[in-house]
Formats: C-alpha cells, structure tokens, sequence
C-alpha cells in the first residue's frame, strides 16, 4: 500500500468515527431529554408507592385495612435503534415511556367502593426529527355500590380523563392539545352488573358529560367539540361501561379491558361516542415484561384536521403501543 492509499484510508476511517460518534451523541442528547422529561413522572411515582412501601414497617389496626384490597404496578419502557452504513436504509431512533397504575377497592357489607388512577408518558427521537410525545394519558375513575341482589347494585361513577403536556399534529409546530385541554368528566348514576370479580357492566339512562377545553387558542377555535370562545361543553345522554380484568388469561399474561359508551339524547343519539382501552401485560422475569395494549376512540363531536389544517368530520382513532422494560408489582 502507497503513501497516498494510506492517507486516505486514515482519512476514511477517520470520517467513520466521527460519524459514529456523532450519531452516540445525537441519542445520548435524546436520551438525557428523555430523562429529564420523565423526572418529574419518578418523582410522582415515589410520592404514591411510598405509603404502601412502608406498610410493613406500620402496624394498622387489622379491622381498618381487611376491607380493602390495593394493588399497583409501575414501569419504564425503553427501545434504542442505531444504523450505520446500513445499505437497506431507515432512520435511528431511541424511545421511552412511563406507567404507573393503581387500584383500590372497599367492600363492606352491601356496599363496594372501586377505585382506580393510571397515569402514562411517553417520548421517542428519531434522528431526522425532534422530540416528540408518543403517550400521554391521565386517568381516574371512581365507582360506589349498594348492592340490591347477588350480582346487581345501584351504583354512581365518576371519571375523569386528561393528559399532562402539549400535543402536536406534526409537522406543524403549533399545539393541538394541553393539559386541561381537553379534559373530559362523567359522572353517571345507574345500576352495576357484577356477576363476579372480573366483569362489570354499568348501565346508566341519566349520565353527564363535560368537556373542558382550558385553552383560550384552542377553546376560541372549537376544538374538541366546545362552542367557539365556550371552555366547557356539556351533554346528556345514556353510559354504558364494560370492564374486565382477568389475570393469568394465560401463564404469565394479564388481561384488562374496558369500554364505554355514550349516546347524548340532545343531539345526535344515534351517533355514539366510544373509548375502548385493551391491553395486555406479559411477565418475562420478577423485573421484565411486556406490555401490548390499543385505544380506540370516536368522538362525533371532534373533527379530524389533517396536516394541512383542513378540517374533515369526525373519524375512529387509534393508537397502539408495545414495550419492553422494567416493571414492578405492589
């Protein structure tokens, strides 16, 4: 080999590295804003599991506590792609995302008290792109009974959906969405079918929905179904709620799913709204697993705009996710 053969395979080589080094870098950067997005999400997670981590070290009065049953799980969720020289093509990327649920539920007597908080977040980077949100989801629920029969009880739902930061509709640099924008709010009276722990139907004739959009950009333009220049939308209407939980539907894997349905009698009650969250959670190991879930969404209310924000009428949303991470059960 040549003088002039060896310099400019120094020179390649050289150009490689650099290369590889700045594409580290260009995840290493994303990872760290990733990190920083999620702390306050860890902070969260801390203040809540801390009081049942802590339960063993109390003594409580046994006739406080037997009525209720409180179970929880959180995870982290990461996924890292890296190309170089890659002759097929794509783009690099690197990913994280949150979850954190709990659940808690009384029964006494006749009377049953079920409550449940999950809270999502999400981002990913790829290296043509910014950073960007991926999940976002804050959740409550809260349902009382007084049972009537062996599987029947008049009963009350509350819940209440929203998201924690700015949603885009990229490429577009302007938000769509906010925190308390929108934030949706049910509370529906009726009679809950129980036929045993996993099911339950409520169905409720008389239920009330609000929508709140807490936003003066968002609420002057109508988003979400609100009147122009209105922050709230309210609607009357028929609820019915399905959920269902079944542990160990296989070894190792969870089930839950739930789903609703509203018809507002005032307008449109043929055109039903619908949310419906499935997922599943498979257990690797004590520390690892998988989650696999989808939420579906139609909203007769809301219109779909495009990139180019021009509005169409209302369409079926979907959303899938699939990770892999840590995760612990409490």
């Amino acid at each position: 080999m040549n003088q002039k053969e060896l310099v400019m395979k120094k020179s390649y080589l050289k150009t490689k590295v650099h290369r590889y080094a700045n594409e580290q870098f260009v995840y290493l950067t994303a990872f760290h804003l990733l990190i920083l997005r999620l702390k306050f999400v860890i902070v969260l997670f801390i203040f809540l599991i801390a009081p049942f981590l802590s339960r063993g070290q109390t003594k409580i009065p046994a006739d406080t506590t037997r009525y209720w049953k409180v179970e929880g799980k959180t995870s982290l969720n990461f996924s890292q792609v890296s190309l170089s020289n890659w002759s097929e093509g794509g783009d690099g990327s690197v990913s994280g995302a949150f979850l954190f649920g709990i659940t808690a539920n009384n029964k006494k007597d006749h009377h049953t008290w079920d409550n449940n908080f999950t809270f999502e977040y999400g981002m990913t980077k790829n290296n043509s792109e910014t950073l960007r949100k991926s999940v976002d989801q804050i959740y409550l629920s809260s349902k009382y009974g007084r049972e009537i029969s062996k599987y029947w009880s008049l009963a009350a739902l509350f819940d209440f959906k929203t998201q924690s930061a700015k949603g885009y509709n990229y490429p577009n640099t302007s938000y769509i969405s906010r925190f308390f924008a929108p934030a949706y709010m049910n509370f529906a009276p009726g009679f809950d079918f129980k036929p045993n722990g996993d099911f339950s139907l409520l169905l409720s004739p008389a239920s009330m929905k609000l929508t709140f959009v807490l936003d003066d950009s968002l609420s002057s333009a109508g988003a979400f179904g609100v009147d122009p220049g209105s922050r709230v939308r309210s609607e009357f209407g028929g609820y019915i709620k399905i959920g269902y939980v079944k542990k160990s539907i296989v070894k190792n894997v969870d089930f839950q799913t739930r789903i609703d349905f509203f018809s507002n009698y005032i307008k449109n009650p043929q055109n039903i709204d619908i949310n419906w969250d499935l997922k599943f959670d498979m257990k690797i190991n004590e520390y690892l697993s998988a989650n696999f879930g989808t939420a579906l969404k139609y909203d007769d209310d809301i219109k779909y705009k495009d990139s180019s924000g021009v509005e169409h009428g209302a369409r079926v949303q979907l959303k899938q996710f699939l990770g892999v991470g840590l995760s612990v059960k409490f």
